[in-house]
């Protein structure tokens, strides 16, 4: 049995918890970002092609 005390690994400093904290907080920030950006380019784009066949199909009842 032993008798010592086992050394615990020391916590890290404070301020480099906090820095730690704001890099995930930052990489968070821009994921969603980057995530809400591409849902918009997706729907700019299906409302794109929704405007030219709604524009080929006028022009199609109107001259035909």
């Amino acid at each position: 049995m032993k008798t010592e005390l086992e050394n615990r690994p020391a916590r890290p400093p404070v301020l480099r918890r906090v820095a730690a904290g704001m890099i995930l907080i930052v990489a968070a920030v821009l994921a969603i970002h980057v995530v809400i950006g591409l849902v918009m380019s997706i729907f700019w784009i299906a409302l794109a092609v929704a405007v030219a066949v709604a524009v080929l199909w006028a022009l199609k009842t109107i001259v035909w």
